[in-house]
């Protein structure tokens, strides 16, 4: 521990840097500096005063000169409109000029549901063609081209199922 003397006491502090200057009493302890925690502390003042409080003043105001609503009879041949069913002004308003439609959430997810069915209808369908293709012996005609392939192919095949039928069950 290091003991200093100030304006005739003695402290007892731990090790750190001091800066002395040429003369009595003239120390400067050296700390990490406090700019950014300033600066933190200074931003969120601004965004306070910037944000919130304006935002709580018209909701305060809109609690007293407009309130919540009420509930009356729908005349008839009305249909009423999707923020028309929240009670409270604010949410009325976010749900009407910040929210999306409601409906128009629920179509995307419709949409998105139909293109997944059609995938997994492709998906079902290319399994079976393969599935086809491998017990019929086939082959994928869009590998070849059909000038040479298809021609030799079958003749192929048709030899085949002749030595076959020569052949028989003796195999």
């Amino acid at each position: 521990m290091y003991y200093m003397k100030y304006y005739s006491h003695t402290y007892k502090f731990p090790a750190q840097q001091i800066r002395c200057g040429g003369g009595h009493h003239k120390e400067m302890f050296i700390t990490p500096s406090r700019f950014q925690w300033n600066k933190c502390k200074d931003m969120v003042h601004y965004y306070v005063f910037l944000g919130v409080i304006p935002l709580s003043l018209i909701t305060f105001f809109v609690n007293i000169y407009v309130g919540p609503a009420t509930l009356t009879p729908i005349p008839e041949n009305y249909k009423p409109k999707y923020w028309e069913y929240y009670r409270h002004p604010v949410t009325r308003f976010i749900s009407r000029y910040i929210m999306p439609n409601p409906q128009m959430e629920y179509e995307r997810h419709m949409n998105v549901l139909h293109e997944e069915e059609e995938r997994r209808q492709l998906y079902l369908l290319e399994k079976k063609v393969k599935q086809l293709m491998a017990e019929r012996s086939d082959y994928q005609a869009y590998y070849y081209s059909p000038n040479t392939a298809i021609k030799y192919y079958r003749k192929m095949k048709e030899v085949k199922k002749e030595e076959n039928d020569r052949q028989g069950d003796n195999l």
